[in-house]
């Protein structure tokens, strides 16, 4: 997947206006199946796939002991004994090995990553270029996060209603020998519709704008689910647990300390990842973890790591841009909130 095919602000706009096709295959997909895999899975996350259906995914994260994050993952439970985990590329080796260790003579666990491709399609116009295509599955009748099994350009293909851009659309497992075929299907099928693959960049200022963590920025092993704004899918009172549950307890009754929020800058400057937050008096208080200019609302945005104490909407604080002190206020994020579009939300 490269950065860009035409330019990171044109495919941006083409997913936030039309519709547009992201090559993910590098994406993990590690398989768990047999009696007890629901329960054995369920003991590694922190949300709880006890709860969910056959045919519904979940957004979660996976912890170490202490707490802190090793991944944040969408699973889909596909049966009683079988599940589907999907972790991030830049993590499956880390992932897979964990997996593969906890699980070892519980389950039969197997990482199909590298049989597996992955193509999200995203955009007001994703369920019809769905349709157009032949898809065997209506989309529209499918629920966010839930997913089922059909064929699209005469490949087997399982269509989830997923994303990671703030859109509506699904996102595409199918085997690899069939990836091409599916995506080529897509792109002149969707032509009349202004269809447009897309790249890293735009996918970036997508989640952005969409308030949407990335591993190795709002979220690492040095976070927990909590300060990162992600506590809605923890289920501490879950009956199975899970691993770094009496962390994340111990967090919660001591309270944290410092809170993800999202700002836009007010003076002339741009956020960058890694850029130091500072109070009125140039002290260090925070960390940047994801900036830049927002394609869709014409202004600098960004998230960041504030004391609990100066995260409140409203509050002002400064951004060092290399060098240069900018002024920023916190806001209500999501920056971006699509429409609803038609069908089944």
């Amino acid at each position: 997947m490269p950065i860009q095919y035409k330019g990171i602000a044109a495919e941006h706009t083409a997913v936030r206006e039309r519709v547009g096709l992201f090559d993910v295959s590098h994406m993990g997909e590690l398989h768990v199946t047999g009696p007890g895999a629901l329960a054995a899975v369920d003991s590694l996350i922190t949300n709880d796939l006890s709860k969910a259906e056959n045919g519904q995914a979940v957004y979660t994260c996976c912890c170490n002991a202490q707490g802190t994050i090793l991944d944040d993952l969408i699973v889909y439970r596909r049966g009683d004994n079988d599940v589907l985990v999907v972790c991030n590329a830049s993590n499956r080796p880390k992932i897979a090995a964990h997996f593969r260790e906890a699980l070892a003579g519980r389950v039969e666990y197997r990482d199909e990553s590298d049989e597996t491709a992955l193509i999200a399609v995203q955009g007001p116009r994703a369920l019809e270029l769905l349709r157009l295509v032949g898809s065997s599955v209506d989309p529209s009748q499918l629920k966010s996060f839930r997913f089922a099994e059909g064929s699209l350009a005469d490949v087997k293909v399982t269509i989830a209603r997923t994303g990671y851009t703030g859109e509506d659309g699904v996102e595409l497992f199918c085997p690899n020998a069939g990836a091409a075929r599916v995506f080529s299907a897509l792109l002149d099928a969707g032509a009349p519709l202004g269809v447009e693959p897309i790249g890293l960049g735009a996918r970036d200022t997508l989640r952005l704008e969409a308030r949407l963590s990335l591993y190795g920025n709002e979220i690492d092993e040095t976070t927990n689910p909590l300060e990162a704004g992600l506590g809605w899918v923890v289920k501490l009172d879950k009956p199975s647990g899970f691993l770094g549950r009496e962390a994340l307890l111990k967090v919660k009754a001591e309270g944290i300390t410092r809170t993800i929020v999202g700002f836009e800058m007010v003076g002339r400057g741009i956020a960058r990842h890694g850029y130091p937050l500072l109070d009125s008096g140039g002290a260090t208080i925070g960390l940047c973890t994801s900036g830049g200019p927002s394609p869709t609302l014409g202004k600098s945005i960004g998230l960041g790591y504030l004391p609990l104490g100066l995260s409140a909407i409203g509050t002002s604080f400064l951004v060092d841009c290399r060098g240069k002190s900018i002024e920023a206020k916190v806001v209500k994020p999501p920056f971006y909130k699509r429409k609803p579009s038609a069908g089944i939300a």
